[in-house]
């Protein structure tokens, strides 16, 4: 089993491509840190490595964000060594299967239909896109022509995730959706 490694946008964020899903294809889980990570062993382990930051899984892939003051020199094979180990020896990577909380902003009643149409539009045309990169973007809400989505994986703190946000993500929902103003982002 070979894992691959691609650069992001984000210089301090690095993409583990693993040949083999570790999650269902729509599912992403975002550990900020060490102790969001206590239901999975393998993101534990990540963080066990000095400079690991964030560790963030997708359907078929990992992306850690480093310290900017770490190189990838060295770091870059020892977490590789760590997911590859964790593979080949059918390692649980996550010890609990749950859903992992959502939270989303109260929407209200009116706006439904409008939020079903953006989740549609994320789901579909956008997260996929952003996923190449190593990240995510996670709906959130929508007030008074608002979006506000969070960015995960690589996206965050990457420099051009603002640019992502305004002359991508808003763009495009703003092509399907005339209630759409502006989209902002949360950090939560």
């Amino acid at each position: 089993m070979l894992i691959h490694t691609e650069e992001t946008p984000n210089n301090h964020a690095l993409k583990f491509i693993l040949g083999k899903p570790i999650l269902d294809s729509n599912q992403t889980i975002d550990f900020t840190n060490k102790e969001a990570a206590n239901m999975s062993p393998l993101a534990l382990s990540l963080f066990d490595v000095e400079g690991v930051k964030r560790v963030f899984f997708g359907h078929n892939f990992i992306v850690v964000t480093k310290d900017e003051k770490i190189s990838w020199y060295g770091l870059k094979s020892a977490l590789s060594a760590i997911i590859m180990d964790f593979l080949l020896m059918k390692r649980p990577v996550l010890d609990k299967i749950s859903k992992v909380n959502v939270i989303e902003m109260e929407v209200a009643p009116e706006d439904q239909a409008v939020v079903e149409q953006i989740k549609w539009i994320l789901d579909t045309e956008i997260r996929p896109s952003v996923a190449k990169d190593g990240g995510d973007i996670i709906f959130y809400g929508y007030k008074d022509g608002c979006v506000y989505l969070r960015m995960q994986g690589s996206c965050q703190g990457c420099p051009s995730s603002a640019m992502t946000l305004k002359h991508g993500v808003e763009v495009i929902l703003q092509r399907h959706l005339s209630e759409v103003i502006t989209v902002e982002q949360v950090r939560i």
